[in-house]
């Protein structure tokens, strides 16, 4: 088992307490799931030590995210003592605002009005697969 030290902490810890997941167990699975990568190499365990000045690379809602590792922290707080334990690179912001630019041009597009019966039981038989 991977001690927590001074200068090391288990990944799924880390990103608990950096508030990218909401749980540990959603971290963990995240990291067994292949969405994270520790130095350019993919992590298979959620125990895998972290430390100052690693590189993250994580996948969240289609979206990836590169991140320096600026701080340890082994307990949750506040977001702005979170936001203090890493740093997104410049490549990594400009793509995400990039792609949230193209998601607000493009605009969602809603029906015109509610649906009627028919297509009301169209939209069931579509959602409950018959």
């Amino acid at each position: 088992m991977i001690e927590v030290t001074e200068d090391s902490v288990r990944l799924d810890l880390w990103l608990w307490a950096a508030r990218f997941y909401k749980t540990r167990a959603i971290a963990q699975k995240a990291i067994t799931g292949g969405h994270v990568e520790l130095n350019e190499q993919a992590v298979s365990k959620p125990a895998r030590a972290l430390k100052i000045g690693d590189r993250l690379r994580l996948t969240m809602h289609h979206q990836r995210l590169e991140l320096q590792v600026l701080g340890l922290s082994a307990k949750r707080a506040s977001a702005p003592v979170a936001q203090a334990l890493y740093a997104e690179t410049e490549a990594s912001r400009q793509a995400r605002e990039a792609v949230a630019e193209l998601r607000r041009l493009q605009g969602r597009v809603g029906p015109q009005s509610r649906p009627e019966g028919r297509d009301r039981r169209v939209l069931r038989s579509l959602k409950e697969g018959g």
